[in-house]
Parts: C-alpha cells; structure tokens; sequence
C-alpha cells in the first residue's frame, strides 16, 4: 500500500513540545516564532523531516502556519481545514480561520511595540516577509534566525535522498537542452545573467528527470542557478544523480555549498519574490549582487503542455478510468451489504489502480468519507476515524495516481441506498456547477477568477457555497496542484491552451455528508468568435461515471441533460472495451440516459 491510516500526531503532544519551543524563544530573546507549512521550496508535499507544523501543533493539512507568542499560539487554515484543524489540536492553541484572519495582522494585534519576531529566513519567501514588515509596522522587529523548532525536534527524520531518474522525451515533447535553450532566451531577452530556480517541479520539468523524495510528488528536491551561457549548478545530494550521467554544462554540487555560490555572482540575478526563500535575496544583495524580482521562468512554459504531454495523460487518464469503474461497480455492490469501511475503500482503489501495472505512486492520499466525514474537505481516514459506509448515507472519494504518462486526480460522490435529505438537490446544484464550467468558451486572456464564478451559480441560487477553490493545476507526471493556473477567486493566471485543470465545486453540509464532483479538462483552442477574436474551451480529461440516483432531471436544463447524457455516452465508448464482467454490466447500465 502506498497510503498508511496511521495517526502521525495527536493532541496531546502540543502543549509540552508549545511550551518546549516558548523556552527556546526566550532563550533567543524572541517575543514571536513564525512556524509555515513550508520547506526550503515552499512545497505543499512535505518530506517528513519538513513537517514542522504538523509536529508541534498536531495539524496536518497541506497549508498552515502557527504563530508562538509567550502568551499566545494562534493556528491558522483556511476553509479546507476547517473542521480538520479543530480535532487536531490541542486547547493550548486557538484555530483562527483563513482568510477573514491573516496571520500578520493577528500577530500586530497581539504583540507590543518593540517586540522581536523570529523566523527562518529559508522558510519564508521576500513577499512574505515584505508583508510581515508592513504589518508589524516600525516599531516591532524581524529577526531572521536558525529555526528553533529543529532545535528542539530531537528525533527529526533525516532528509530524503531519493535517485533522480530520467523522463522519457517522447512523453515530454521537448529535449532538456531544447528547454533550458527556451529559458536562456528569457534570461537574454530580459538583460539577466542568471536565474535562481527553487522549485523541485520546475528543475525536474527543465531537466526531464523525475524524483523519489517525497512520496506522491515525483519531483527532486534540488535548487539551481541556470545562466545565460546555458551552465547550471545544481544543488542536491550529488548522490541522486549518479545513474543519470555526467552533463557538460551541469554541474552538481552539494546543497549547502549554494550560499557561497550566490555571493559568487555578478548581477543581475532573477529572483521570484513569492516562491523563493527570503534567505536568497539576502544573501545576494548582502554580497552586493543586483537583484532583478521576477517570476520563475519555467512555471509558464511547464505549464502549458506540449502536444506530446496532453497526448500521453489521455492515456493516463483512461487508464485510470477503467481503475475506477472497476471500483464504483464493486463498491455499489458491496457497501449496501454492510460491513464496508473508509479504510477497506481506499485499499480497494488502490488495489484496482495497482492491476493497471503501471501505477507509481498515488498522487495524494485518498479522501474516503463516509457520511459526515465527506463534510470534512481534505479528510484523511485512519485507524482511528475510519467510519462504516453506512446504508442511507454518501460516499464521496476524492483520489488519483501517478502513472510514468499522467498524474490523475478524481472526485466521485455515490448514495449508498437512499440518499438522506437534501442531498439529490445539493447534487444537483454542484453538477450544475460542474457542467457549466466544462461547457464554457471564453475569449483568450481570461482568468481562472473570471471562470470560478460559473461553478458556483446553481449553488448561490440555492444560498450554497463552498470554501474551497473550483480548480487547480495540475502536472503530468509531477504535481497534483501546480500553477499558476487554478479556477478560483485568486486565479489571476491567465488560461493558455495546453493548461491543465481541476474542475471540482462542492457542497458540505457538517455532520451529514459532503458532495464534490471532479473531471480533469486542458484548455484547447476553439473556434473564433463571432468578431474574429480567438476563444478558448476545454477538452474533458477524466471519463468516469457520475452518480444519475443523485440527480434531479427537473433542475436541469435541456442542454444540461444533452451534456451529461453525451459524457455518459463517451464514457461507455471509450471504457467499455477496457472493463469486462460485472463491471462492464454496471457500466452500460449506469451509463443510461436519463
């Protein structure tokens, strides 16, 4: 099994290890510590050794920070985590939510002038710390320190030395040296000697290699320098890349020689301001090397994915499918009977995703919530919380997998039995959503905020919401969320053609059940509009049943039945001759138009 059901804290470890860190504090002559959900690279899949949130407060969900005063230990997460932060932690720390909290602002509230604010200068990006500085204003202090919670964290986990490998370029599109040519060209074009890259996705993408640091992100965890000769020194344990072969124009070299290297530089250097540590501008303005703020050069270009790329996830994502019609039909016949549980679901996925012979990894822990557990957005079932599916409650499974030719991810809510009240209408209301973002055309420019709005009408009609996103990016043999493209108020990116995305509203009503319904699209050129503009629309990834019991014909519209009706159709056609037996039963018949 690649998902475990342990518990990996529980509450009753964060007061002594709270009041282990305030003794650490005044030891340091520290009023405050800053502790994110946060690597050196600003990672959502953290190694272990980076769990550091999750280790002092109990929280484990994918974003976070606590703020440690002597007086105070506030926990801050956003509408995700709602309800999962609160049975996390323990009394000595106070929830606060995101974002009608924001944890600079709380922490001015609480802090006198002339305090001192500790934190650590590689976990925090330049924009973050800018906005601290703005918040707590001229007269509180912010101290750059070595992070005491590692200090304190005496059995800390070693960190992860996985090997590189190579990614096929007949899957990618484009060679490496093709890609790091396109980047120096950026570089040239914008009068740059060099760029700092930090992220693991954007290395592993320029370089074609894929990673084994960190389970479910197949990324190394490695930073670089690229310069506008076409040399880059990468740094990571050199000992990751002994099977890939040496590289004349690369350089690997140990990970804490990068510091020296930067203040080797001449200017002017490319730094991204939201996504690399703050301790690399401060180290290259200390040495005196001009600093240019710029956004990392491969997030555009790996985003939008070559033809190559779209064509090999489609086979990715049928794939997949055919897993997951082999589990829905299981599950409709065997969770009436009684005797299932979250944990026996989340084993049987996987056990149908692992008879493909080519799963990898999952691509994030599945979300298997039964009843009110589906309330809870990014609920993690163990041995501790794992519920029965209980007759006359959802089901809602939120999974995926990492295949050497696609990263998946899909969301399916099935009824078990009778669905309880209120739930065909809240059903019907996220399908609605649901469709009209995958029917929508739009004219090139728009951005994801632009879109997000269409998923949730039918549910504003109605005085639903959901705190969540619509979508997010995702990668192909890489991230389950990637950017900068998402569907969601902040998703100021604009969509390209080649971009891949979620497209996933939901409802949740607490103590009862969740809904969330989830295909994969990627933009694709359409025809032009009326006026000759260019328009774009979306190609439907993901080709899995959606649950017809939970729909009220009578709130669609004709076109909105037209629309479920022809995916029904497709899905027969393109899984059907991929599943057999029971399976292949249950999909003609689930697959009937309504």
């Amino acid at each position: 099994m690649f998902q475990t059901f342990s518990s990996t804290t529980s509450p009753e470890q964060g007061p002594p290890r709270l009041q282990a860190l305030r003794d650490a504090m005044r030891e340091a002559g520290l009023d405050a510590w800053l502790v994110p959900h946060a690597d050196v690279h600003q990672s959502e899949y953290l190694a272990p050794c980076d769990e550091r949130l999750a280790w002092l407060t109990g929280f484990t969900g994918s974003a976070g920070d606590a703020v440690i005063t002597q007086e105070e230990a506030g926990v801050f997460a956003d509408g995700r985590y709602r309800l999962q932060v609160r049975s996390q932690i323990a009394d000595v720390f106070t929830p606060l939510d995101v974002p009608e909290a924001k944890p600079e602002v709380w922490l001015a509230s609480v802090l006198p002038e002339g305090a001192r604010v500790g934190f650590d200068p590689w976990l925090h990006t330049a924009a973050q710390v800018e906005t601290l500085k703005t918040a707590l204003g001229p007269t509180r202090a912010l101290v750059p320190h070595d992070n005491l919670v590692d200090a304190i964290w005496t059995d800390r986990p070693p960190r992860p030395a996985g090997k590189a490998t190579r990614w096929p370029t007949e899957l990618a599109g484009d060679g490496d040296e093709t890609k790091r040519a396109r980047i120096v060209e950026v570089l040239k074009a914008a009068g740059e000697a060099h760029v700092v890259l930090t992220q693991p996705d954007s290395i592993s993408w320029l370089l074609n290699i894929r990673g084994a640091d960190v389970a479910q992100m197949p990324a190394v965890q490695a930073m670089a320098i690229l310069s506008d000769d076409g040399k880059m020194q990468l740094f990571a344990d050199p000992a990751k890349f002994a099977d890939l072969g040496p590289d004349p124009d690369i350089a690997i070299l140990p990970g804490e020689s990068m510091t020296a290297a930067l203040t080797q530089l001449s200017g002017p250097v490319r730094v991204d301001k939201d996504r690399a540590p703050f301790a690399v501008s401060q180290t290259l303005s200390e040495a005196g090397v001009a600093v240019v703020w710029g956004e990392d050069p491969c997030i555009g270009p790996k985003a939008t994915k070559t033809p190559a790329e779209i064509a090999a996830t489609r086979g990715a994502h049928l794939r997949d499918a055919a897993a997951m019609v082999n589990f829905l039909a299981w599950l409709d016949e065997e969770a009436p009977k009684g005797g299932l549980t979250e944990i026996d679901a989340v084993r049987a996925l996987e056990g149908f995703r692992r008879d493909t012979n080519a799963l990898l990894d999952i691509s994030f822990d599945t979300i298997s919530g039964a009843g009110p557990n589906g309330a809870i957005v990014h609920y993690r079932v163990t041995e501790e919380s794992n519920r029965p599916i209980r007759t006359g409650e959802l089901f809602l499974v939120d999974s995926g997998g990492q295949y050497i030719d696609g990263t998946t991810d899909i969301t399916r809510t099935v009824t078990v039995g009778p669905p309880p009240d209120g739930a065909v209408d809240a059903f019907t209301r996220v399908l609605q959503g649901m469709i009209a973002v995958s029917t929508a055309r739009f004219p090139r420019g728009v951005q994801g905020q632009h879109l997000d709005a269409l998923a949730r009408a039918a549910l504003w009609r109605a005085g639903y919401d959901y705190d969540h996103g619509t979508g997010h990016g995702v990668g192909v043999y890489l991230g389950v969320h990637e950017g900068p493209q998402s569907l969601s108020r902040r998703g100021k990116a604009a969509l390209q053609p080649g971009m891949i995305l979620s497209n996933e509203p939901g409802y949740y009503r607490e103590g009862a059940f969740g809904i969330r319904i989830e295909n994969l699209l990627v933009v694709r050129e359409a025809e032009k509009m009326g006026d000759g503009r260019d328009q774009l629309d979306f190609e439907t990834l993901t080709w899995v049943p959606i649950d017809t019991r939970l729909v009220d014909a009578s709130l669609l519209a004709p076109w909105e039945r037209d629309w479920l009706n022809a995916y029904h159709a497709e899905v027969a056609t393109r899984i059907g001759p991929r599943v057999d037996g029971a399976a292949a039963d249950w999909l003609r018949r689930v697959t009937a138009p309504i």
